[in-house]
């Protein structure tokens, strides 16, 4: 019995030893070879090369290689399938076996395939293993090539006004930047020079020269010159100073244009995580109409992928995404009358719009003051920064699209209601004595104003003279309720469809004429009305265009779009536009200043009381002017100044608003 457990146990091992000496066949390393390369695990195909490649390359060099080509490339999607297509094809010839393969993947510069052949030999304890070579990376690849990825840069689209001339385009600049092992010993001084050229402070110089990517033989960007600068040879001078002309994102119009172009910058960290499709160093536009078509002009980089020799050549391409440069947005901006415009500001604070009142393109769109968006691109330094992020005048504020009191410029509106629900007729005669009217004694001691003391006025006479008293007396007659419903139709309380987001704009706070004071207070422009400077300029076009309101428009389109059609009789479009003629011819007229023989100008002018009560005289006041010229009425004016109190309040801006028209005959 004992023996033959003896004989089992021996026959057991005898098996098992049997196993251990059995090899994969040729077919089966093939197999998980590829298998081992299709899911990228790089350490596995490492054991399955012979001694002899073990010799030549290590592990980490193996993997390395592997590891930084397909990452480099962006690597996905691999497929690595065998071309053997018969089983005599995985016959070994004696200790070799030669078998065809075909890779295939997806790279950032698109797909890569190719085919080749992966020999297999046999060793002498009788293991198939790979003898490879760098050509199994891809067929070209020699031991001293590398593997190249270079970003093919797409042109940003520029920005043009409707004639092309450029407000943001791309333009060669000369950068003036630093090679850290060209420094002498006395670096500092270099740096110290440097920076007080370019007017930065050393510590920017440091922080540059500290990024993590610069190495001793590298040219650091310090700082892009500004525009008609070309003169390095002061620069380049320095030890270790150097320069390079790159084409760098260029503001013609500089701060005229600044609320309206915006600016662009290296993307920040924050946008990184926030956005797709963006890489450390792209630019991306962070203002303006630069970030609002950002899609649009931004274009998308190509790829290209390819095989350099020792000497840094290209030896082959394998694989190049061309790059699909970016559109360019036409705007409906005259550039010409858009510097124009801003130069009239001289510093003030205020905003402008003009446009087209038959077609709703908004020609110029200022904001006063600004900024130069260029710095933002060639090189800002905290010095400037600090002086515009506290300057009290806001100039990176937008006031072309903030809200503001419209003051007396409102009386078309109450005129036109007026006329359309038959309360008001240009025949109609209003008795007022004096300068202050108050209705009765439940206003208290409140009373309205006007500046010019006439008895009797018809519609007229109230345009002429602006007269608060007149309109704030239709207004009561209308009723509140009317004069409401009416007035809102001219578009308060709606969005307005533009590439800027415009707040809408309110004849109430909260929907409702409370008392009639408020009411009379309203019919003027005052009380709790606030209007964008564009929603203002539209509600003038009916009155240069049969009745109808336009969209505003800013990117050029093939017709004009009507946001209010018919909102008034063509009659009530006519009669209004003739008296705000009036107020420009009659040596009477509020704005009588802005008359030019040689055209026939309409418009209204008026003063916006900024302050809380009537009793309080310290208040500011913002100026404001209205004006077209109706023989070629292809640009309707809208200019305002903050704070013309003891400057000629509204007069003040009539003159500037009288230059544009003077330069545009």
């Amino acid at each position: 019995m004992k023996s033959c457990r003896m004989i089992i146990l021996m026959a057991w091992m005898l098996m098992i030893a049997a196993g251990c000496t059995m090899h994969e066949e040729p077919s089966e390393v093939l197999d998980d070879y590829l298998s081992n390369w299709e899911n990228k695990d790089f350490s596995a195909m490492y054991k399955q090369l012979s001694e002899e490649v073990k010799n030549k390359i290590t592990k980490e060099a193996f993997m390395e290689r592997y590891e930084n080509i397909y990452d480099g490339i962006e690597a996905r999607n691999l497929q690595v399938t065998s071309q053997a297509d018969s089983e005599e094809q995985l016959e070994p010839e004696g200790e070799l076996l030669t078998v065809p393969y075909h890779v295939e993947m997806d790279t950032a510069a698109g797909s890569i395939e190719y085919g080749h052949q992966l020999t297999l030999e046999q060793n002498d304890e009788g293991d198939w293993l790979v003898k490879w070579n760098t050509s199994q990376i891809f067929p070209q690849l020699g031991s001293e090539d590398k593997v190249k990825v270079n970003k093919l840069e797409a042109e940003r689209g520029e920005l043009k006004d409707k004639n092309g001339t450029g407000m943001a385009i791309n333009e060669e600049a000369n950068v003036i930047g630093v090679i850290p092992d060209m420094l002498e010993e006395e670096g500092s001084q270099t740096k110290e020079k440097l920076a007080d050229l370019l007017d930065i402070s050393v510590e920017e110089i440091d922080q540059a020269l500290d990024a993590s990517w610069v190495t001793p033989e590298v040219f650091v960007p310090i700082k892009t010159l500004p525009m008609g600068e070309n003169d390095i040879e002061t620069y380049v001078e320095l030890p270790g100073v150097s320069s390079r002309v790159e084409t760098v994102r260029t503001y013609p119009l500089g701060a005229s244009a600044a609320h309206l172009t915006g600016y662009v910058r290296e993307i920040s960290a924050e946008q990184l995580e926030e956005l797709d499709g963006y890489a450390a160093g792209d630019v991306i536009g962070n203002a303006g109409l630069e970030k609002i078509y950002e899609d649009q002009l931004r274009g998308e980089d190509g790829t290209h992928i390819y095989i350099s020799n020792a000497d840094g050549d290209l030896k082959e391409t394998l694989a190049k995404k061309e790059p699909v440069d970016g559109e360019d947005v036409q705007l409906t901006i005259d550039a010409a009358l858009q510097q124009k415009v801003y130069n009239q500001f001289e510093g003030d604070v205020g905003t402008s719009v003009a446009l087209d009142p038959h077609t709703g393109d908004v020609l110029s769109l200022v904001s006063s003051p600004a900024y130069d968006p260029n710095a933002f691109v060639r090189g800002l330094s905290d010095e400037q920064w600090k002086t515009w992020n506290e300057d009290p005048e806001e100039p990176f504020l937008n006031r072309s699209i903030s809200r503001y009191a419209p003051g007396s410029v409102f009386k078309t509106i109450t005129a036109s209601v007026g006329l359309e629900t038959g309360i008001t007729n240009s025949e109609k005669v209003r008795q007022i004595d004096g300068l202050h009217w108050t209705k009765d004694d439940s206003w208290g001691d409140y009373y309205v104003t006007r500046v010019h003391d006439k008895a009797n006025v018809n519609l007229r006479d109230a345009f002429v003279h602006s007269d608060n008293i007149y309109f704030a007396q239709e207004a009561l007659e209308m009723g509140k309720e009317t004069f409401l419903e009416e007035t809102a139709a001219f578009g308060f309380g709606e969005d307005i469809s533009f590439p800027f987001s415009i707040p809408a704009s309110n004849l109430t706070n909260n929907g409702e004429i409370n008392h009639e004071v408020q009411l009379a207070d309203t019919a003027y422009g005052q009380g709790q009305v606030l209007m964008s400077p564009l929603h203002l300029a539209l509600t003038y076009t009916p009155y240069l265009n049969g009745g109808d309101m336009l969209y505003p428009s800013l990117v050029e389109a093939d017709e004009p779009e009507i946001w209010k059609e018919n909102l008034i009789s063509e009659e009530t479009a006519e009669l209004v536009k003739e008296n705000l003629i009036q107020v420009v011819e009659s040596p009477e007229g509020t704005a009588h200043s802005t008359y030019i023989p040689e055209a026939v100008i309409g418009g209204k002018s008026g003063t916006a009381e900024i302050k809380g009560s009537k009793e309080d005289d310290n208040g500011n006041e913002n100026g404001w002017f209205v004006g077209f010229e109706e023989d070629d009425a292809d640009i309707l004016l809208v200019m305002m100044v903050e704070d013309v109190k003891d400057r000629g309040g509204s007069g003040y801006v009539i003159s500037k608003a009288k230059n544009i028209f003077e330069c545009i005959q």
